[in-house]
């Protein structure tokens, strides 16, 4: 069971929280939502919960709570650009389908 960041990710959370001025690292979780059933939340971390998961990636500390962990094992996080836009990528395994938006999916 292992939650990663890629390279670019790593470097994009760890100017972020030089930036922020504070952070152990960054949480992956997933939360019920949009129409295919799960959406991807992703937020820092200043402090690690007492039931977090903790990974390491890249000199990095990636949390995640147990009950996201089943839907999310084995995901790769990336930094990516296209375009003018920029943003994360959840390369996760586990999903079966994702909505036309993109937003939410299921496993």
């Amino acid at each position: 069971m292992a939650i990663s960041l890629t390279e670019r990710a790593a470097q994009h959370v760890r100017r972020s929280l030089v930036r922020r001025g504070k952070g152990v690292g960054i949480r992956i979780g997933v939360r019920t939502t949009g129409c295919s059933g799960l959406a991807y939340k992703l937020e820092f971390v200043d402090a690690a919960v007492a039931d977090d998961l903790a990974f390491e990636s890249h000199g990095l500390q990636v949390f995640v709570d147990p009950k996201s962990l089943p839907y999310i094992d084995g995901t790769e996080l990336d930094f990516v650009k296209e375009g003018l836009n920029e943003g994360f990528k959840f390369q996760n395994p586990n999903v079966k389908a994702e909505c036309g938006c993109g937003e939410s999916f299921t496993v």
